[in-house]
């Protein structure tokens, strides 16, 4: 009784801040209340304290198989959401510059069902982090990491429920894109013989930079030559990215442009045992790069 109270106020809350809701997409799962969502949110980050006290004194769990079936399935459904923004954006016509919200008709809903499978993909998502705990791989979990996965995840149930298409499809179509490169590259890394060719990993934080500044610059294009869109969104969006734009260029100089590396790092000394060419102190930790000690 008092957690549907809760619910209730919530909700009233929000249609408050925001205004109506896109009836378009009344009745679809987890939309209509915000509290699944903010309760799975507080539950990933509790998971996430909770998680790394209880690993810590036990071993690293190597995860392999399981690792390499969810980068497989989250690349796919990556694949799945690109090819169907680019088709059905394709056929409502849309404009680059500005597209409204209820222009497009079918089309438009085309886009919405595809971006309700993008907002539940960043639930998927919150396992990145559940595995780097069971991992110990706690020098991944990051302010940006978390931020960036618990902030997604909220935006884009409202994203959902008040400006379902439109204008939103351009920053998915884009991040889909990105995540099919980036969700490659953590399963082939799951294979330590791959991890010679995987060379490119400070390439994909340049794409995800263009990607943002891309996204800015469509957003704010709209502010310029204005279709109806609410002017509102596209002003949070743009604050949004610009957090992201500065949080993920730090981690850019903080990663790719300290000094150069020692020559002891360089070149193992005798008796380390040696995969792939690097000793096995000197292998990076990320999702699924093997584990520097379980390996």
């Amino acid at each position: 009784e008092h957690l549907k109270a809760f619910d209730d106020e919530i909700n009233a809350f929000l249609d408050n801040m925001f205004g109506p809701r896109d009836a378009r997409v009344r009745g679809w799962f987890m939309l209509d209340s915000y509290l699944p969502t903010f309760l799975l949110t507080v539950l990933y980050l509790l998971s996430i304290w909770l998680g790394n006290k209880y690993m810590k004194n036990r071993l690293a769990l190597p995860l392999r198989g399981v690792l390499t079936l969810y980068n497989l399935g989250i690349t796919l459904l990556s694949a799945y959401m690109l090819v169907e923004l680019i088709l059905s954006s394709w056929e409502g016509g849309y404009n680059l510059q500005c597209q409204a919200l209820t222009s497009a008709g079918e089309a438009d809903i085309r886009v919405a069902r595809v971006l309700w499978w993008y907002y539940f993909s960043k639930l998927i998502e919150f396992l990145d982090t559940i595995f780097f705990v069971l991992r110990k791989k706690t020098s991944q979990i990051t302010f940006l990491h978390v931020y960036h996965h618990a902030s997604m995840f909220n935006i884009w149930w409202c994203v959902l429920n008040w400006i379902p298409c439109g204008q939103s499809f351009f920053g998915p179509t884009l991040n889909s894109f990105i995540h099919i490169l980036m969700y490659s590259y953590y399963g082939l890394s799951v294979f330590p013989s791959m991890h010679k060719y995987l060379w490119w990993k400070k390439y994909l934080t340049q794409a995800q930079l263009v990607q943002f500044v891309l996204t800015i610059t469509h957003t704010m294009s709209a502010v310029v030559r204005p279709c109806g869109f609410p002017l509102g969104c596209l002003i949070f969006q743009s604050s949004y990215m610009l957090t992201l734009v500065i949080l993920f260029l730090n981690f850019y100089v903080q990663t790719y442009r300290k000094k150069p590396v020692k020559k002891d790092m360089e070149e193992p000394p005798a008796g380390k045992e040696v995969k792939n060419g690097f000793s096995k102190a000197y292998l990076t930790a990320t999702n699924g790069v093997i584990n520097k000690k379980a390996q």
